[in-house]
C-alpha cells in the first residue's frame, strides 16, 4: 500500500510549483506599456482623443486585443442620449476601423 501511494504522489511532486506558463508572462498593462515604448502602438491618451473627435460620450471600457495579427483598441462609450457604442481602432495608427452600436 505504501508503494502505491508513493507512485501516485510522485507525479504530483514533478509538477511545477507555479500555476503554469501564464505565470511567466507579465500583466497585460505591462505588455501594452512595452509596446508603446517600442513605438508599436499609440498611447491610450492619443486613442481616446481620436475617439472624442468623432463621437461624444463617456468611455466606460477599453480593451487592447489582437485580431488577425493586428492590435486593436476596442473602446466602449455611452453617448449623451444613452446609446452604447463600440469603436475599434488600429492600435498602431489610430485609424478608426469601426464605430457602431454595441449589442
Amino acid at each position: 500500500m505504501t508503494r502505491s501511494v508513493l507512485l501516485l504522489a510522485l507525479p504530483l511532486l514533478l509538477l511545477p510549483i507555479s500555476g503554469g506558463s501564464q505565470d511567466l508572462l507579465p500583466p497585460d498593462f505591462e505588455l501594452a506599456e512595452e509596446a508603446v515604448r517600442r513605438g508599436e502602438i499609440l498611447p491610450l491618451a492619443d486613442i481616446l482623443q481620436r475617439v472624442a473627435a468623432v463621437q461624444e460620450g463617456r468611455v466606460i471600457e477599453v480593451e487592447l486585443e489582437i485580431e488577425n495579427g493586428l492590435r486593436i483598441y476596442e473602446v466602449e462609450l455611452i453617448t449623451p442620449d444613452g446609446r452604447l457604442l463600440e469603436t475599434d481602432l488600429n492600435a498602431a495608427t489610430g485609424e478608426i476601423l469601426s464605430l457602431g452600436e454595441d449589442d
